[in-house]
């Protein structure tokens, strides 16, 4: 699990220093961007499907599905011709990665003891702070002394593996029937999710916001999305049941999960930035500064299952929350003469926050369903950090425009910017400590009425 999971961390950051190389060779640089925007867009569409089929098929063949799609899509990036290819061919990795992120998440679920879990699952995670500092650099490495190819290439013989140890180790017992798969839902959910994220995705970027592009793509994706809820109804087999949206402990832990997507992308977008173009940094600094809220994550989301264990996962998930405030709260004294070891001190405070509240929450909405239903759980949590991310991108986006005005970028201004945003990620994470708040006071008991 943590290799696969490795896969899609590492190609969420190794490209990123790869641009220019790959510009250069193949052109599109007004494009690059959706490099990006489908790999995330496809990935987070899928999410809610993948973990639907996992709940009628099994988690084994979704996760091999998963990683095929990715080995495909990996092995055609590194053939492209053109940025056009390379954008479809990124596409593919990003259907892949959609079945690879849920399924390893439910799959720890099915195969440790809750008590087990949290350390489990926090080596899991750690895969996103190791790839947040080997990423980059791999991907600077292979650009300078081989080829941007070699980014796409070095997947092959991880997926090779992952899928070979999956298919080994992992056995599960699925009961073997003639489900009916609810293709109307899926289509319904798939597009309407699409047209919805790509309008925050690209507002601002590719049409501007009130465009008639970006209101048809939100019109129009709002209208399936009420088609879907309208057919979920009555269908046999929901691909995304809406109990899920009626008990307390899965609607809390799914807002504290968008919540989450939205301060981490905050910061992963703008703290390299600020580190850099304010505090007179190098990239390996900014990079620094940004890595501990990775480390600070697994380290606390490990050992969260002994504090869950004695206190319950609502005061642990209390504890994450309020050391999450006071580091967002720190943030408020970010200035243009602000040391670099600060700015590190603040993300790590913040990851130990956010370990110690996204573990126990997804772990205790795991635990309040039967194996029948934890794909879709798990799903549904995972798809509303995605749409966390996709609405922090929309709204911090839109606040740096407004205060940057006409592309001024001097350190007062982006310090201003900067703050603006972090206003907002306060309000975010007193959002996440009122959802942590909402949880049930009882440690959850499996529910399998619908």
């Amino acid at each position: 699990m943590m290799l696969s999971t490795a896969l899609i961390a590492l190609d969420s950051t190794i490209l990123a220093t790869a641009v220019p190389s790959i510009v250069k060779d193949v052109g599109g640089f007004a494009a690059f961007p959706w490099l990006f925007s489908v790999y995330l867009l496809a990935q987070a569409v899928t999410v809610p499907v993948y973990g639907k089929l996992a709940d009628l098929f099994g988690r084994k063949p979704i996760m091999l599905a998963g990683i095929g799609l990715f080995l495909l899509g990996s092995i055609l990036c590194s053939l492209a011709w053109s940025m056009g290819a390379l954008i479809a061919f990124r596409v593919i990795q990003g259907l892949g990665a959609g079945a690879i992120a849920p399924m390893t998440m439910t799959i720890a679920g099915d195969i440790y003891t809750t008590e087990e879990r949290a350390k489990a699952q926090g080596y899991i995670a750690s895969m996103w702070g190791v790839a947040s500092v080997v990423g980059p650099t791999l991907g600077g490495v292979f650009s300078e002394y081989t080829s941007w190819r070699w980014i796409f290439l070095v997947n092959v013989p991880l997926c090779l593996i992952a899928a070979a140890m999956v298919a080994r180790n992992f056995r599960e017992r699925v009961e073997r029937s003639a489900p009916t798969i609810d293709y109307t839902g899926a289509a319904l959910l798939t597009g309407g999710l699409t047209l919805l994220i790509l309008a925050l995705l690209e507002g601002g970027e590719l049409w501007s916001w009130g465009s008639p592009a970006s209101l048809a793509s939100f019109g129009i994706g709002i209208g399936l999305l009420a088609g879907f809820i309208a057919v979920e109804r009555t269908a046999r087999e929901p691909v995304l049941p809406l109990w899920v949206f009626r008990r307390r402990l899965l609607v809390s832990s799914g807002i504290g999960s968008a919540a989450i997507g939205a301060v981490v992308l905050g910061l992963t977008s703008y703290i390299p930035t600020y580190v850099q173009e304010v505090l007179g940094s190098g990239p390996l600094v900014a990079g620094f500064a940004l890595a501990t809220l990775s480390i600070g994550w697994p380290i606390a989301a490990s050992q969260s299952g002994r504090i869950y264990l004695r206190v319950g996962f609502r005061v642990c998930a209390l504890i994450g929350t309020s050391i999450a405030l006071v580091g967002s709260l720190l943030l408020l004294l970010l200035d243009e003469h602000t040391p670099v070891l600060q700015v590190a001190a603040t993300c790590l405070l913040i990851g130990v926050g956010m370990g110690l509240t996204n573990s126990p929450t997804l772990i205790a909405a795991q635990s309040s369903v039967g194996w029948h239903e934890r794909g879709v759980v798990t799903a549904n949590n995972l798809f509303m950090r995605s749409m966390g991310s996709a609405v922090g991108i929309a709204v911090f986006g839109a606040i740096a425009n407004g205060v940057l005005g006409d592309g001024d970028r001097t350190p007062e201004k982006l310090t201003d910017a900067v703050q603006h945003i972090v206003v907002v990620i306060v309000g975010l994470s007193v959002l996440l400590l009122l959802a942590a708040a909402a949880l049930p006071r009882t440690s959850p008991e499996p529910v399998t009425t619908q």
